[in-house]
């Protein structure tokens, strides 16, 4: 397993084309599987379900058309991307578990942070209930996200993958209906009073990665 960091701002396109390549490369068996940290600069990407009335404001930023699952989301500085690049077919070939495995592996990471979160039927990502703001007109408590996760597969190798806010400029997501909802806000670490650097984050996720999701298995077949 290679873990990357990369520091500054890294382009989408060059991303895009290094997770092919690499992802290409893990299935015909050429290269280890993959987790890529980094930031991009401010820009909304458009998943495969994006509906383009969700683009509330298309001048404001690049907006990019992705091959991932899901609908729009932004991405920018002071935003975890985690890119994962890893052989979904030698660890078991069922992508709704994981899916899950992801969810779990930021609810964990999260609770690193003694932060609780959520996952919600019918709607990807990992949110929080807000105890500190009004009730919704539901009577219900609300919650913000705080983690987009969307991901593409090709040869049973994934690549895209998550999206963590530690301290973005969390109006940037005022020009998208974030992944399609209206009703629920977007939050950060920071946002919520806890002096999490993306330093912390990362030793948090390598952490969490280990117990949730660990290894290849040494004993998995390559098809």
């Amino acid at each position: 397993m290679d873990w990357i960091t990369s520091d500054g701002l890294t382009d989408y396109d060059e991303a895009v084309a290094f997770m092919e390549a690499r992802a290409s490369a893990i299935a015909a068996g050429e290269a280890e599987e993959c987790i890529w940290l980094l930031e991009h600069p401010p820009l909304y990407t458009a998943g495969t379900s994006a509906r383009r009335e969700d683009l509330t404001d298309p001048d404001r930023f690049p907006v990019y058309e992705s091959k991932r699952g899901g609908q729009y989301t932004y991405h920018g500085p002071g935003q975890r991307v985690v890119y994962v690049m890893l052989d979904v077919g030698r660890r078991g070939k069922d992508v709704r578990r994981f899916v899950q495995q992801l969810e779990e592996w930021v609810i964990a990471t999260m609770d690193q942070f003694n932060l609780r979160g959520h996952i919600r039927e019918g709607r990807v990502g990992v949110w929080i209930v807000r105890d500190d703001k009004p009730l919704t007109t539901s009577g219900a408590k609300p919650e913000d996200k705080i983690a987009a996760i969307g991901i593409r597969l090709r040869k049973w190798v994934s690549f895209h993958g998550i999206s963590i806010n530690v301290e973005p400029d969390l109006s940037h997501f005022d020009g998208i209906v974030p992944c399609g909802i209206t009703e629920h806000g977007v939050t950060s670490l920071v946002d919520l009073g806890l002096p999490v650097t993306m330093g912390d984050l990362d030793v948090a996720l390598r952490k969490s990665f280990d117990q949730v999701i660990g290894p290849l298995p040494a004993h998995a077949a390559q098809d």
